[in-house]
């Protein structure tokens, strides 16, 4: 029996070939806050269960919570939920079968990224 030839197949596509784009980087970071939040919801759950537990136990997870770990953990989840909302309004956009050309995507992706962050500096300053 003859020696079988192996098939070239072209390799799948990944993350080297691709040139980044708004659009991926935006389902990307939509991810990312998303898993991110729920580690936020985990911290405010247990401060929660600790005010409702002693006054020591919520002593510590008070500290924890009012500590720079925490002041930046709950600062970036403020800017998770602004993304995860104007993503939200983006995707009902899409979804009405509107701005799905790839120029209007980028600039709806830009402004949801750009927004996000303005909307959390004006909601650290007003808190």
């Amino acid at each position: 029996m003859p020696a079988q030839k192996p098939v070239e197949r072209p390799l799948s596509p990944h993350i080297q070939i691709y040139r980044w784009q708004v659009p991926m980087l935006t389902s990307i970071l939509t991810r990312i806050t998303g898993n991110a939040l729920v580690v936020a919801a985990l911290l405010i759950v247990w401060w929660l269960l600790a005010a409702s537990t002693s006054p020591e136990y919520f002593a510590t997870a008070d500290a924890v919570l009012t500590s720079w770990f925490g002041d930046l953990v709950l600062s970036l989840s403020v800017l998770g939920v602004w993304y995860h909302y104007l993503t939200g309004l983006r995707h009902l956009y899409f979804d009405a079968g509107h701005g799905l050309d790839i120029p209007t995507a980028e600039k709806l992706g830009l402004a949801c990224l750009i927004g996000s962050v303005v909307l959390t500096i004006i909601t650290l300053i007003i808190v």
